[in-house]
């Protein structure tokens, strides 16, 4: 028999760091809308649905159920993916979640987010009877009151409030007995993986006390506050959000940096120090755009090689007949180990697809630059 995994999405791709992320009770991985997509220019970001909510079926948890519980259904999935080793990023139930796996499971998590969750949640008789007043009475009720709970007046994701309202009530209902039962502060300190805390300023349910006390009891653990942010952080404030799980998880910096060191490589010192005298503020995002991503991600893929990258640059410069960036990339392709030869069957082979006018522009373009090179 199949075993019933945990409702998720993947994107990013395959050969990236590997990131999940976890939703906070009441809500499916649609949490992570705002923030998801752009995480996973850098990793392989999966979001999951805990049991009940969204696509994940109900019955993976029933009464009595532990953090313990949850973080397997984490680990199963991440076997099922082939993911030996993974980033983690949850809110509230999703943080606790991250915060079992980094005590209990430190050489499967080489990160870890906590957003707006605890250590504790208050013990567990209100959970218990949250749990129980669900499975009497639905989670209708519960769902008219959302918006209080989850965000600062006048802000609302419907959708969000829609999955709340359409959860599962004994798997909404299992999910609270995991709340109740956890209880890691005494336990804080055996944390070894990289820790960020984040806390919604005007978080009601998680306030960023309960984040300070994790922080100050995890070994070099962050600590970011929020302002405007109340329980669901990565819907409400999704950029500040983005903006600190970056620095985080990949370090923007570091990836401009990692991509400015590769961008000299492959063009050469002369070039790049041209590139950055001409900057200005007009054109300075575009340029760590261009360092972070296209030099800093795409060409740091170890899928292919440099070489194999300047082949398919020279041809798809060739194709698009820009032939000045044809003449600093046939530069970088000899950096990149290719010979005069190899490049001229690069030619060659446009000349085919890409039709003899275009050959002929980008034949006497590299002959120019390769005699120039010596």
């Amino acid at each position: 028999m199949t075993e019933k995994l945990l409702n998720h999405r993947a994107e990013g791709p395959a050969s990236a760091p590997a990131l999940l992320l976890g939703p906070s009770l009441g809500t499916s991985y649609a949490l992570w809308d705002k923030v998801a997509p752009e995480l996973s220019i850098t990793h392989r970001v999966v979001r999951y649905d805990l049991p009940g909510h969204g696509g994940s079926p109900a019955d993976l948890i029933g009464p009595g159920a532990t953090m313990g519980d949850l973080a397997g259904l984490v680990l199963a999935l991440a076997d099922s993916l082939g993911l030996e080793r993974f980033a983690y990023a949850g809110v509230s139930l999703g943080g606790a979640v991250g915060l079992h796996l980094a005590l209990h499971h430190p050489e499967r998590v080489s990160k870890l987010a906590v957003i707006c969750s605890s250590a504790h949640f208050n013990g567990s008789r209100p959970w218990e009877e949250r749990a129980a007043q669900v499975r009497r009475e639905g989670l209708d009720k519960l769902a008219e009151t959302a918006d209080a709970r989850w965000f600062t007046p006048g802000f609302t994701v419907p959708e969000l409030v829609a999955d709340h309202r359409n959860a599962d009530p004994d798997g909404y209902a299992a999910c609270c007995d995991a709340l109740g039962a956890f209880d890691l502060r005494e336990r804080l300190a055996e944390i070894s993986v990289p820790t960020l805390l984040i806390a919604g300023r005007q978080d009601p349910a998680t306030p960023p006390a309960h984040l300070r006390e994790i922080a100050d009891a995890v070994p070099g653990a962050a600590l970011v506050e929020i302002p405007g942010a109340s329980h669901l952080a990565p819907a409400e404030q999704p950029e500040a959000v983005l903006t600190s799980m970056r620095a985080h998880f990949d370090g923007a910096a570091g990836g401009a940096k990692r991509g400015m060191e590769v961008r000299r490589q492959v063009l050469g010192d002369a070039h790049v120090d041209r590139a950055q005298s001409r900057q200005s503020p007009f054109t300075a995002r575009y340029q760590d755009f261009i360092s972070r991503y296209a030099w800093g991600e795409i060409w740091t893929d170890p899928t292919l090689s440099r070489r194999e990258r300047s082949m398919i640059t020279l041809t798809a410069l060739v194709a698009h007949g820009h032939y000045d960036e044809l003449a600093m990339h046939v530069r970088a392709a000899r950096r990149n180990g290719l010979t005069p030869d190899e490049i001229g069957a690069v030619l060659l082979q446009t000349a085919v697809y890409c039709g003899v006018p275009a050959a002929n522009s980008a034949f006497a373009t590299a002959q120019r630059v390769l005699e120039e090179e010596g």
